[in-house]
């Protein structure tokens, strides 16, 4: 039964409604590649200690008549989604010890749905980075080659389904951060139109531009997550029924490309790969056209400025006083900056100091009031393009995963999510899917095609993805 880790979520639950297999075997299997991989991969940090148990009682649900599609289907869950009962550190040494007090309302959903938590994933620290490097608790390897990184801020959930750890994952994408592990790693990510899914329960990062999403090994999967995890919610006012959107779209899929953004810094090897993947959707009837986003110049920008300001909000809260990690000091101010200075890794520090310089006096109107009118005006444009092509087509990353420590400047790192934060900043779904593979010293490194569609039109998505992979 060691091969039942490898089953996508799709075929694992085929096989459990007919009861060829059992959910207690296919948790077996996962627990058994963790402890094979996950001391080098370091994609879990917690391994839950009741995954078993939690299996049995879905098989015994589906004895007594039960029926979903997920009853059963061991799953990974990012650290910074709360589990009631469960330690939710958001891999960060601030929350270390925090124990959540209630469930996520997406943990709820697959609670009922009958899903089997086998533990919490790795991240960039607060789900601030790109390579799950930033994390308090050590760096997340890449399946394909440990030598490199997994991607971030997801890149342990992602590493858990590349690997056969887990049968598919939630992550959290504040800027790319499911697609880009997804990329790195060969593995579907979706990135929700914004408000599909609640965040209630989410740790935030940047709450204008989180959204929770499923990594998976499919497209069918990762539909079929989130199909259960969607839908609007009391506890987050962000949260919309996407039944009241008004769609648009045509039964001749058209694709948009933004050949000017294509010039900045794609890699050769990357850039035929995408080729490749868009003469596959022409063959499928798809028709390929240029398009002119002129806003996008300034979408890494505007998204950085606002990312910076926003974290700087929410992180406040953590100052060794309500919750949390608690230094003393000589003074108030000494328990302050020790409980802070030792608490948040250095890329946090980095980003709480840059957001509260874009939202001071004297400078508020200069960054971050235009990059607000940055991101309406970006807004538009996805808008005005969405009413003649279905989808905007770009590589998800323009290189496969570097190397543990080759981007020690943080603004090389930053430059990586050029394609990935536009989605984040007009709140339109988008997902990478695997376009095949570059070589790198020998390692075959997936690389991954990212769609984006209109407000909604996660369906769009799915159908598109199913015709590539």
């Amino acid at each position: 039964m060691s091969s039942l880790n490898e089953l996508s979520i799709t075929e694992a639950s085929k096989k459990l409604a007919t009861g060829e297999i059992t959910s207690v075997q296919l948790v077996e299997a996962c627990l058994a590649e963790i402890e094979k991989r996950n001391s080098s991969l370091n994609a879990f940090l917690e391994v839950f200690s009741d995954a078993k148990e939690q299996a049995q009682k879905a098989d015994e649900r589906r004895a007594a008549g039960e029926s979903h599609p997920l009853l059963g289907i061991p799953l990974a869950i990012k650290d910074n989604i709360l589990i009631e009962g469960r330690k939710a550190s958001a891999a960060s040494k601030m929350l270390q010890n925090y124990i959540a007090t209630y469930d996520a309302t997406v943990i709820k959903k697959l609670k009922e749905a009958g899903a089997v938590f086998l533990g919490r994933t790795n991240m960039d620290e607060f789900a601030l980075g790109g390579s799950t490097e930033n994390s308090a608790y050590g760096v997340t390897k890449n399946p394909h080659d440990e030598k490199r990184v997994a991607g971030g801020t997801s890149g342990g959930s992602a590493a858990a389904v590349a690997s056969g750890m887990a049968l598919g994952a939630l992550g959290s994408d504040t800027g790319g951060s499911v697609r880009n592990p997804a990329s790195f790693c060969g593995v579907v990510g979706l990135k929700p139109t914004y408000g599909a899914v609640s965040r209630s329960g989410l740790i935030a990062a940047v709450s204008s531009f989180d959204q929770i999403g499923p990594i998976t090994k499919t497209v069918e999967d990762a539909e079929l997550i989130f199909n259960t995890i969607r839908g609007q919610d009391p506890l987050d006012s962000t949260s919309i029924g996407m039944e009241n959107i008004k769609l648009q779209i045509s039964n001749n899929k058209n694709i948009g490309v933004p050949r000017k953004l294509l010039g900045k810094g794609v890699e050769p090897e990357v850039l035929a790969q995408f080729e490749h993947s868009l003469e596959k959707l022409k063959a499928q009837g798809c028709e390929v056209v240029d398009i002119a986003l002129p806003a996008l110049d300034y979408a890494l920008s505007a998204y950085y400025i606002i990312n910076f300001a926003e974290v700087s909000t929410n992180l406040s809260r953590f100052d060794g006083v309500r919750y949390g990690l608690s230094l003393k000091g000589e003074s108030l101010f000494d328990d302050y900056a020790t409980t802070r200075g030792e608490g948040f890794g250095a890329e946090a520090r980095r980003r709480i100091m840059l957001g509260t310089y874009v939202l001071s006096a004297g400078y508020y109107d200069a960054y971050y009031g235009k990059a607000t009118a940055a991101r309406v005006q970006l807004r538009k444009e996805f808008e005005d393009a969405f009413k003649s092509v279905d989808f905007i087509a770009t590589p998800t990353m323009p290189y496969p995963a570097w190397k543990v420590g080759e981007k020690s400047d943080p603004l090389a790192a930053y430059l990586a999510d050029i394609f990935t934060v536009t989605a984040n900043l007009t709140g339109n779904p988008a997902i990478s899917i695997p376009m095949g593979t570059v070589e790198r010293e020998g390692k075959q490194l997936p690389v991954g095609l990212q769609l984006t569609a209109a407000h909604g039109d996660e369906a769009a998505l799915f159908a598109a993805g199913k015709l590539l992979y």
